[in-house]
């Protein structure tokens, strides 16, 4: 790890002044998995990380303090755990951040809020192709033997 990496590696809880850097990330994110989605949905899911609700997030900033990545985060009851889940939803590192510790550091940052709330257990999921992604999810975590299905669409 270089000095760099350790001086980028800081989070913070996302703030409403972060709104037009989060706009500028958060297409990246959606276009790096060649999603869409409508404004609408959107500036719904901006409310509701401003809300701290629902759904809650941090951002990763650069040693000047710029914002250069993001993870969004919510918790869910479980069968298993009285006290729920916590699930890893998004997570975003600015390319030119990347290497930097910063993806890293957000994880933490929702590890740590977990600990808070005393949930037993963090996961995530991310394409079987993101090779890049899963070099640093297999340090701080571990791959699960579990596949994940979906409800098919329905015909229109």
């Amino acid at each position: 790890m270089t000095a760099d990496s350790i001086s980028l590696a800081r989070t913070r809880a996302l703030q409403p002044e972060d709104r037009q850097r989060w706009d500028e990330l958060w297409p990246q994110y959606l276009a790096f998995y060649q999603q869409t989605l409508p404004q609408s949905t959107t500036d719904l899911t901006w409310r509701r990380l401003m809300e701290g609700r629902e759904l809650w997030g941090f951002a990763g900033l650069d040693d000047a303090g710029r914002m250069v990545g993001f993870v969004h985060y919510h918790f869910h009851l479980s069968t298993w755990s009285p006290k729920g889940y916590c699930y890893l939803e998004d997570l975003f590192v600015d390319p030119h951040s990347r290497g930097r510790q910063v993806g890293r550091a957000l994880i933490e940052a929702v590890y740590r809020a977990a600990d808070e709330r005393g949930v037993t257990r963090v996961y995530w999921h991310t394409e079987n192709t993101n090779a890049r992604a899963q070099i640093l999810y297999n340090q701080v975590g571990y791959l699960t033997e579990f596949v994940q299905f979906r409800r098919r669409p329905s015909a229109p």
